[in-house]
């Protein structure tokens, strides 16, 4: 279970940490949920030191009766309880409250935990194990899913990716390829790469530098600034914004091939409240980063809604990059080109559609279906959105809908 280049040792946080693993519990409204979740922290079989850092996030229901019940259970079984929290009219999020819960706890390693979700026994003993081998990694674990029945293909991708496959599907619109509310990690490793985004000032930076030209991107922010006002948007993925700059600063991806946590799918879920268009512009903006500054050229498969969605999606500079759709559709081939009528470029593009027998690598694979593309010689199985050059797969399903809806 080696990572490659994972080679730092974890140190504890400086002065003497009470506890070798801190389990970070944020709590919003949680209290039909939080006897299942603490019970299952009373019953890890780790044979460690651990203490359980709460923070209540203006939760206005009994989570804090039933947090303060556990409390005493908890600390006469050994487990310390560090309680914080705010009694604020509105919630700070979720970012927020995982910031604060780290930052009052004071284990070598953090294990992450939604007040929704309930721990297999194991769970903390097996991750921390890995931790452990694996300093620069996120660990993560296979889950149950709860209804069963609830996003069968989702939860099928969650378990199912390969150890290669958890870096090469970072992509996808799925979010991170092991999934926040089993992530496990060393506090060094957490501390070099930063904390959670808080507020959604990253991802309003981003859109607006999607949105703007550099040079007005500055003070669009600054006019909204001056006036007072502030800029929202709805549901903030503070887990795939640090998943990313976890990869960035050269982290590794490791999953316990166990299902180590019961995954509780509800309404009230807090990644139900992203929008889709966030998820798509920190995909875009990632695989341009990551990905396209390395190919002078590539060809979007797909000449559809969702491939010219892509296209539009880019930077002019890598729009200029796209020789080409290809598509399996004869209507689609038969107009021969597809035309960027809002290009600010004059004349506007103009991009060929080709049938993808005549189409060359590298691609950016948008499809709705798994497919099978022997004739680029290799027999792969392919999610709806990939980016496949002759060496290398990178795939990136396109976004229909909430995650669990997804083909993989």
């Amino acid at each position: 279970m080696q990572a490659p280049g994972d080679s730092v040792t974890a140190v504890p946080p400086l002065g003497s940490p009470r506890a070798q693993v801190s389990i970070i519990l944020p709590v919003h409204n949680a209290e039909c949920w939080l006897d299942d979740c603490l019970r299952s922290v009373l019953h890890q079989d780790f044979e460690g030191t651990m203490e359980l850092s709460v923070f209540n996030d203006a939760s206005k229901d009994k989570s804090m009766t039933v947090i303060e019940k556990w409390k005493v259970k908890l600390e006469d079984s050994g487990i310390l309880v560090v309680i914080g929290g705010h009694d604020s009219p509105s919630p700070r999020g979720v970012g927020y409250s995982k910031n604060q819960a780290i930052a009052q706890s004071s284990g070598a390693y953090l294990c992450f935990l939604d007040a929704d979700d309930v721990m297999m026994p194991q769970r903390v003993r097996l991750q921390q194990e890995a931790a452990a081998q694996h300093p620069r990694s996120i660990i993560g674990c296979q889950v149950r899913r709860d209804p069963p029945d609830s996003t069968e293909r989702y939860t099928h991708w969650i378990n199912q990716l390969s150890a290669d496959q958890l870096l090469t599907q970072v992509f996808t619109s799925n979010g991170p390829t092991v999934i926040m509310p089993t992530w496990f990690c060393s506090r060094a490793w957490f501390s070099h790469v930063g904390w959670f985004d808080e507020g959604g000032q990253k991802t309003l930076q981003c859109l607006v530098d999607r949105e703007f030209p550099k040079s007005a991107a500055k003070d669009v922010l600054s006019v909204f600034k001056s006036k007072g006002l502030t800029l929202m948007t709805k549901g903030v993925p503070e887990d795939l914004l640090f998943f990313q700059e976890h990869l960035r600063r050269g982290g590794r991806v490791v999953r316990v091939e166990r299902r180590l946590l019961l995954y509780r799918y509800h309404p009230g879920a807090a990644s139900l409240s992203v929008l889709e268009g966030t998820i798509w512009t920190l995909r875009v903006r990632f695989l341009e980063e990551r990905v396209l500054p390395h190919w002078a050229a590539f060809t979007i498969w797909n000449a559809g809604k969702q491939g010219r969605r892509l296209y539009r999606s880019l930077e002019a500079a890598n729009r200029q990059k796209v020789v080409a759709f290809c598509d399996v559709d004869e209507r689609k081939i038969k107009k021969g080109f597809y035309c960027y009528e809002d290009a600010q470029e004059r004349p506007k593009p103009r991009v060929p559609i080709l049938h993808f027998r005549a189409a060359q690598p590298p691609f950016i694979i948008c499809v709705k279906l798994q497919r099978v593309l022997p004739s680029m010689g290799m027999h792969l199985i392919l999610p709806r959105f990939a980016v496949v050059s002759p060496v290398s797969v990178w795939e990136f399903p396109v976004y229909s809908g909430p995650p669990w809806t997804f083909v993989l």
